[in-house]
């Protein structure tokens, strides 16, 4: 058994403990669809979303990120955008809008909307007025059209795959080839257009006079592709740590990687599709939209790159707010590789004065209460893999719960995704017919699909859909396990997951944790500890207990804890616990 008590190593100064809102956010996903149905087609809606923000209040989340809620045929379940500025007959209407926007103020949330401008839905009144218009049309520069190669243009333009699987390129009738970097109904805008430009600068500016508080940015990395279009060899994926996680399993299991942090983390994935200069410059004139509407309003961009030192170019102080720390998502359950991949992000938002943004888990990746069960504990977080390696629920649960105490208690903002505070694991039994996901299909069903985490949430133990919908429906089914995960099975249960998360983030506020610092202590291979402003927070991920002196004042702790007789607090593996420094 080790005892802990060291000498600490400054790595991020503490600031302002009131600065914009953002800095120190904790944001909570809501997936409509999956969150609540208030209309009873077992579809979730807006005014679900409405009638549940009480939870969110209760919860002490700071402000909801709305995922797609736009007119769209769903083909990519609301990222395939037909309409910007309405809200789809699926999820309820304009009006509805506002009254989820009035009522989350009225409760102190600031709501963040999604916006998709990578690419529209192919029933985009400008896509249908393209293939309409033809060949040569005006309206066909504002998407990516090509001319095919060989003798005939019977050939794609250039070699490039999409990212749900397939040629990323689309033959019509007239010969003519469109790209698509996801589905074939997903056509990519030509954004050195200035057209597309002027259109989305005016889409800002219509959800920002409605009173939305700011935009996450779908595929934030993507939109300017490399002048000519280069054939590229390289491997397509959105969410490339779980190769990262195969290949250096073992290395990473029981190796120091800390000089090669910049290198492995992140998605790898940019090639000439992704990560372009031009990019920047779209997002410093959305910066000046945003700067022109009252309340530190917030661009946040999902921007799968690496290495961290690219990341902070999208969060330079005259760029976005907020970028996503998908390189922390990807980490393996290994201290050493996640001690390096904190260090290395303060090291790079720190030299823009930007805040790291934290996040474990979203509607893309396999929850991480389940990846964290998984043979090599955080590795697939896009897929769980063959039968033989499926999670141990009760194992990825107890990670789950220390990962993200871990998580709130470093300084920057956090995202949390619907359900994890229920400690909901993926949905890994999902039969192929109910299946939604275009990448399934795409795939031909060897990519399982995002189904499994975006299954609606369990609200009530003993109601038909566990209370998801007032007529029991739900989209995908429900595990029938998921009783035991019920909103209202947790409150006000001590110890259960919604009271810890709930105790974490009411803690986390009282100690203004998120505009804190981060110093490390020397600590045990198998251990995180680190001290932020008068908590200590300390990560136990190996398998032999720790101790700390006695006289530590615990504050709270992802699991059971124990006391030894001298006094000292004996904290088990996989527990993270925060006690007063």
């Amino acid at each position: 058994m080790t005892t802990l008590d060291a000498p600490r190593t400054l790595v991020h100064e503490p600031g302002p403990a009131a600065g914009e809102w953002w800095r120190d956010a904790v944001i909570y996903q809501v997936y409509p669809r999956s969150f609540a149905d208030g209309s009873g087609d077992g579809i979730g809606d807006l005014p679900g979303i409405t009638a549940r923000l009480d939870h969110l209040a209760a919860l002490g989340v700071d402000a909801v990120w709305l995922s797609p809620f736009y007119r769209s045929p769903q083909a990519d379940a609301g990222y395939d955008v037909a309409d910007y500025r309405d809200v789809d007959p699926l999820f309820g209407t304009l009006e509805d809008f506002d009254a989820l926007l009035t009522r989350a103020h009225g409760l102190g949330l600031r709501v963040i909307v999604d916006l998709v401008p990578n690419h529209t839905s192919d029933e985009h009144a400008w896509f249908v007025e393209a293939l309409a218009a033809g060949p040569g049309s005006a309206a066909r520069e504002r998407y990516l059209f090509r001319e095919g190669r060989g003798e005939h243009g019977e050939l794609p333009p250039n070699n490039w795959q999409s990212i749900f699987g397939g040629p990323a390129w689309t033959r019509l009738p007239d010969g003519q080839w469109y790209l698509h970097l996801f589905d074939t109904r997903q056509p990519d805008l030509n954004w050195e257009h200035p057209e597309v430009r002027a259109e989305f600068e005016d889409v800002l500016r219509f959800w920002l006079d409605r009173g939305v508080d700011g935009f996450r940015i779908d595929v934030a990395h993507g939109m300017v592709k490399a002048p000519g279009l280069p054939d590229w060899a390289g491997h397509v994926s959105m969410i490339e740590g779980s190769e990262l996680a195969h290949e250096t399993a073992e290395h990473e299991l029981h190796e120091h990687a800390g000089d090669r942090v910049e290198e492995v983390t992140g998605a790898g994935n940019q090639g000439p599709m992704f990560d372009q200069d031009g990019v920047h410059e779209i997002y410093r004139a959305w910066h000046r939209v945003l700067a022109a509407y009252d309340g530190d309003r917030a661009l946040v961009a999902e921007a799968w790159v690496e290495p961290l030192s690219r990341l902070a170019r999208y969060v330079r102080p005259d760029e976005m707010q907020q970028a996503f720390n998908f390189a922390f998502l990807a980490t393996l359950w290994h201290a050493p590789s996640l001690r390096d991949v904190i260090t290395a992000s303060y090291r790079a938002s720190d030299s823009v004065g930007a805040p790291t943004t934290w996040v474990l888990s979203n509607h893309d990746v396999v929850r991480h209460a389940s990846r964290l069960g998984l043979p090599v504990p955080g590795s697939r977080p896009n897929g769980i893999g063959p039968d033989d390696e499926q999670p141990d629920e009760e194992l990825g649960l107890r990670r789950a719960r220390a990962a993200t105490l871990l998580m709130l208690g470093l300084p920057g903002s956090a995202y949390l995704y619907q359900g994890e505070e229920l400690g909901l694991p993926d949905h890994t039994a999902l039969p192929d017919d109910v299946r939604q996901d275009p990448a399934f299909f795409r795939t031909g069903g060897a990519e399982r699909g995002r189904d499994g985490c975006r299954v609606p949430l369990p609200w009530a133990a003993d109601e038909p859909g566990f209370g998801f919908s007032p007529t029991g429906a739900t989209w995908l089914p429900q595990p029938a396990a998921w009783r035991s995960y019920a909103a209202d099975a947790q409150r006000g249960v001590p110890g259960s997951t919604y009271e810890t998360y709930r105790e974490a983030l009411a803690v986390r506020r009282a100690e203004a944790l998120g505009s804190g610092g981060l110093a490390w202590l020397d600590s045990a291979d198998d251990v995180l500890d680190l001290v932020n402003r008068d908590v200590r927070v300390v990560a136990n991920l190996g398998v032999e207990p720790v101790t700390l002196p006695a006289g530590s004042a615990l504050l709270l702790a992802s699991g059971p804890v124990a006391h030894a007789s001298d006094g000292a607090l004996v904290v088990p593996g996989d527990t993270t616990v925060w006690v007063r420094a």
